[in-house]
């Protein structure tokens, strides 16, 4: 299995590069490297799209503690690495943090954690008792397509609006038209849009031996065509190499102090006091029926379901991540974190085609990312959020745009009319109703009602072809007597 052109340079020139990677053997085999270097740090950036606006809104209007928050996602996410070996998202529950943010008086930081509890204890429950592994085995793929393809689109129409127009993160709502040439101006969305294109293309395709055998056979038969060929290869294989989106996202940090040069006066170094927060019994009534009961479905099909699916799409070589164990992390994550303030977390889909989409191919870049949020909690702490909060938004757009598309594209496998069918209508239910469960149970209802459809109702009551045409010959035959 081919997966990227990275790859390809290790298989062929294998000991200058494990001189120059000596610690590769040093680390554990769930974070070794699977393409570069740079490939790993680019894909550790490939969730910040949607992680550092949902971290922001709820620091403005709910007073999250930045520190807390960053140190415990940093660990889920060194956690995480280790123990999947892939680049496992740690990403904001959305759907929490959409009511903490919008409900009037905000939730309170002890109600959000109620809520990210609640979520934990029915998932610690579904994959200890194996009733995760049991809805992940029967559940039909065109529906967890049609999940997957509504999230997808879902993030790629919300880039656009990130890119397009100014953007309230506070209120969640979108302002006027965003200017072309101010320093977070649509100009320079699209020039960071055109760069990633130009260095990622769009995306490695670890699924094409075919294209491959048809390059070699091509490249043995006709000398200058191996020639451009050649030259094509080494262009791609050079554009690949360099870190991209972590070269957008350092752009945007360089934005954030050209915009704002006083935010070098508000840091401040040394982080807030993390302490455990007390949850009474009406934190946790409004923070399970306001918040946990609607993450509840998005948790299980999205944050459960829908990446475990993605991982063996990937990464086919691994197979599946374990549902168990994912539904099982969710759970012990925010059984730790949550008693502290930290915020509601979960895996997402989304999240994994971004950090993908951008090089990840394993356990090292969300340890990267996990190691850069712990550094910059431990030496900047709740002063950090003035960086995030002169960050170009539109720089965050295109980030989650590609993210989104890559997730969406994971639903191109539909082999039939009758697939396709069920996956459109399940997503579109998704995106205008904005429920996954809503778009979920659709999809259920109807591909069960196409099932029917096809069922011989006459075998199921006892009755088969050979019968049906004897009792229609023995009328025929009563007829003519």
């Amino acid at each position: 299995m081919a997966h990227s052109i990275n790859e390809e340079t290790e298989t062929t020139t294998a000991t200058p590069l494990l001189r120059r990677n000596w610690w590769w053997f040093q680390v554990p085999s769930t974070i070794k490297l699977k393409t570069s270097l740079s490939s790993e740090l680019s894909g550790a950036v490939g969730d910040l799209g949607t992680y550092i606006p949902i971290v922001l809104a709820l620091s403005l209007v709910n007073s999250l503690d930045l520190t807390t928050t960053l140190v415990f996602t940093a660990l889920y996410n060194i956690a995480t690495g280790l123990l999947f070996g892939l680049p496992m998202p740690v990403q904001p529950m959305k759907s929490i943090a959409a009511v903490a943010i919008s409900e009037s008086p905000p939730l309170s930081i002890p109600q959000i954690s109620a809520a990210g509890l609640s979520v934990a204890a029915v998932l610690l429950f579904l994959g200890a008792t194996g009733l995760m592994s049991f809805l992940y085995r029967y559940l039909p793929l065109p529906v967890v397509r049609g999940v997957q393809l509504s999230q997808g689109l879902s993030f790629a129409m919300s880039a656009i609006k990130y890119i397009r127009y100014q953007q309230d993160l506070a209120t969640q709502t979108s302002g006027a038209a965003r200017s072309w040439l101010a320093l977070d101006g649509v100009l320079v969305a699209l020039a960071a849009t055109l760069f990633l294109i130009l260095t990622t293309g769009a995306g490695v395709d670890e699924h094409r031996p075919a294209e491959s055998t048809q390059r070699e056979e091509s490249d043995e038969t006709d000398s200058p065509n191996k020639t451009s060929q050649s030259r094509i290869h080494r262009r791609i294989r050079f554009l690949s190499n360099i870190p991209s989106a972590l070269l957008v996202f350092l752009f945007g940090l360089v934005i954030c102090f050209i915009s704002d040069p006083s935010i070098f006066g508000d840091l401040k170094f040394g982080p807030s006091k993390i302490a455990l927060i007390k949850i009474t019994w009406d934190d946790l009534k409004i923070g399970f029926f306001r918040a946990a009961i609607p993450q509840i479905p998005l948790s299980v099909l999205n944050s459960v379901i829908a990446v475990c699916k993605l991982s063996g799409d990937l990464f086919p070589g691994k197979g599946e991540a374990s549902v168990m164990k994912v539904s099982v992390s969710v759970g012990l994550m925010n059984f730790v974190g949550c008693w502290f303030g930290a915020m509601p977390c979960c895996h997402g889909a989304g999240g994994l085609a971004g950090q993908y989409r951008f090089g990840g191919r394993s356990g090292a870049s969300v340890v990267f990312l996990g190691l850069a949020k712990l550094i910059l909690a431990l030496v900047f702490g709740n002063s950090f959020g003035r960086i995030l909060g002169q960050f170009p938004i539109g720089i965050l757009g295109v980030l989650l745009l590609f993210a989104g598309i890559e997730l969406a594209m994971a639903s191109r496998d539909m082999n039939s009319k009758e697939e396709s069918f069920v996956m459109f209508v399940c997503a579109a239910v998704s995106l205008t109703g904005n429920s996954a469960a809503l778009g979920f149970i659709v999809g259920i209802v109807l591909y069960l009602l196409l099932k029917f459809r096809e069922l011989d109702c006459g075998a199921c009551f006892g009755f088969s072809t050979s019968t049906t045409r004897k009792v229609k010959d023995e009328e025929a035959s009563l007829i003519g007597n």
